[in-house]
């Protein structure tokens, strides 16, 4: 059986690549890690894949603020290329810093393409959050997290996790057109205070789609529990018979073979 090819963007600072590809390999997909320049450069073209992977990181050292270079360089350098392969009917993750980058080059939630409709802003513990959380996921658009439907439990690690929109507007249209996938909950699924809600972020909100459900960003690190050994707790208590990140992965790798 062919494989979907998926192109793992990494540069200075990225530091989750090679979990992302890993976990993609568990998943059924062949994953390669590409940095930016050989992408802007053409020694390797975007149409070649059919998953773009935005991993965690801390890249170009978070300067001016998280992911802030890399969306540039994604709207600038990468733009033709990138319009191209979404509008092919392509996947799109970006996981932690990943979704820093998709939200400031306005890729999501996609609204108004290429225009920053909302941010990731300072936790509001204002210290770095690394622990591990529940996670409600909603019905939405999402091929990403198509069939989940329960809690599940993922860590995050991350300083600028808040999600905030430009305003109240903005965030309605979220949360109307089903593109909030992701929310921090607690163990039952009810509502999250600090620490369960480790950033502050509107609506509970760890992770969004655009509205054609194929681009996906959240800050929690799926590709850090894809398994059982990673389970804090040695897997003990899961409520599934797979790692809960892998489920994410499987569902992107199922999706992308209608495009092989």
């Amino acid at each position: 059986m062919k494989k979907p090819r998926v192109c793992i963007l990494r540069t200075a600072g990225t530091n989750c690549d090679a979990e992302t590809a890993f976990a993609f390999g568990l998943a059924g997909a062949q994953a390669e890690l590409v940095h930016v320049n050989l992408l802007a450069a053409g020694g390797r073209k975007l149409d070649d894949y059919h998953i773009l992977a935005l991993p965690g990181g801390f890249s170009y050292g978070d300067d001016i603020a998280a992911g802030k270079v890399l969306a540039n360089e994604l709207r600038c350098k990468l733009r033709e290329s990138v319009e191209r392969f979404i509008s092919a009917g392509k996947l799109v993750i970006g996981i932690c810093n990943g979704f820093q980058i998709l939200v400031k080059s306005g890729l999501l939630p996609g609204n108004a393409q290429w225009k920053q409709e909302a941010s990731l802003v300072i936790n509001d513990s204002s210290k770095f959050e690394a622990r591990w959380v529940h996670l409600r996921i909603p019905e939405s658009v999402c091929v990403w997290t198509e069939g989940i439907g329960r809690v599940i439990y993922l860590p995050v690690a991350h300083g600028e996790g808040k999600f905030m929109t430009a305003d109240t507007a903005s965030l309605r249209c979220i949360l109307d057109k089903r593109q909030a996938v992701v929310t921090y909950c607690n163990e039952d699924g009810s509502a999250a205070v600090y620490p369960a809600n480790p950033n502050g972020s509107q609506a509970d909100i760890a992770g969004i789609c655009d509205a054609t459900g194929r681009i996906f960003g959240l800050m929690p690190h799926p590709e850090r529990h894809v398994q059982s050994s990673q389970h804090p707790f040695g897997g003990r208590g899961r409520k599934s018979a797979e790692p809960d990140g892998i489920l994410i992965f499987k569902n992107g790798v199922r999706y992308a073979r209608k495009l092989l």
